[in-house]
């Protein structure tokens, strides 16, 4: 399918690795050209800093002209294990709201007003079925994620009226370096006895969440958010779109 997104600006952040690099791959796929946003990547980009946001568009627009596209991959986890909740000291939760909530906003005050200029674009956050599901794995992510969902919703409302699309794509469970840094630290506080290599764990965890029962792959997140930022998409704003093999049901 033809997503007529040939010539078109897009900006990734979080697009070094994971689900990122795949969105990155699907729109260099379709003749976008691509901006990575990312601490890892060539230009550094800190979300968490409103100076490094727009330093970052000023840069992209000098360089490949005005972003029509926005796919925001950038999150963190605690990095521990917050079952139960009381694991985490408050200070765990500072950075995760910080890099998942107020990157979120960075990017969208630094981005929209060219989208509502130009009255185009589109906006893709990368969600997670831990905000609808409330995962205990990491309560500081899925609190951000929750966060995430419901402000996106926001946004798709301020910016319809200017012909800009905003959505949101959750992931289930898919393998990424944040989903090992979840099961090292499940594998770290757990008896010898109860301990399972990553392989295992992933064995067994994606049987019992996912109808599918199979992981998801980068790319098959990548395509939905490509679609989404398509024209063949143009009726579609203020969605969550699940791509997480059943996982999240709503009756």
């Amino acid at each position: 399918m033809d997503l007529d997104l040939s010539g078109h600006v897009a900006v990734v952040t979080g697009g070094a690795s994971g689900i990122g690099r795949a969105c990155v791959d699907a729109f260099e796929r379709e003749g976008c050209r691509v901006a990575i946003w990312d601490r890892n990547g060539p230009g550094k980009v800190d979300v968490s800093s409103a100076e490094s946001v727009a330093e970052a568009l000023r840069e992209t627009e000098s360089r490949l002209g005005p972003v029509r596209h926005l796919v925001h991959a950038a999150a963190m986890g605690s990095g521990k294990f917050g079952f139960p909740f009381l694991n985490l000291a408050a200070g765990d939760w500072s950075r995760v709201l910080e890099v998942n909530i107020m990157g979120m906003l960075h990017v969208a005050q630094a981005l929209a007003p060219g989208m509502m200029e130009r009255r185009m674009g589109t906006m893709v956050f990368i969600g997670s079925v831990a905000g609808q599901i409330g995962s205990q794995t990491d309560p500081p992510y899925s609190a951000s994620k929750a966060a995430n969902i419901n402000f996106a919703q926001c946004l798709a409302k301020d910016l319809a009226g200017y012909g800009v699309r905003v959505n949101t794509v959750n992931p289930g469970m898919v393998k990424t370096p944040l989903n090992q840094a979840v099961w090292q630290a499940w594998h770290d506080q757990q008896p010898e006895a109860l301990r399972r290599t990553y392989e295992e764990w992933a064995a067994e965890k994606i049987k019992a969440v996912a109808p599918l029962a199979r992981w998801q792959e980068p790319a098959e997140i990548a395509d939905m958010v490509a679609f989404l930022s398509s024209s063949r998409a143009s009726a579609v704003t203020g969605q969550t779109i699940n791509v997480d093999g059943g996982q999240v049901m709503h009756w």
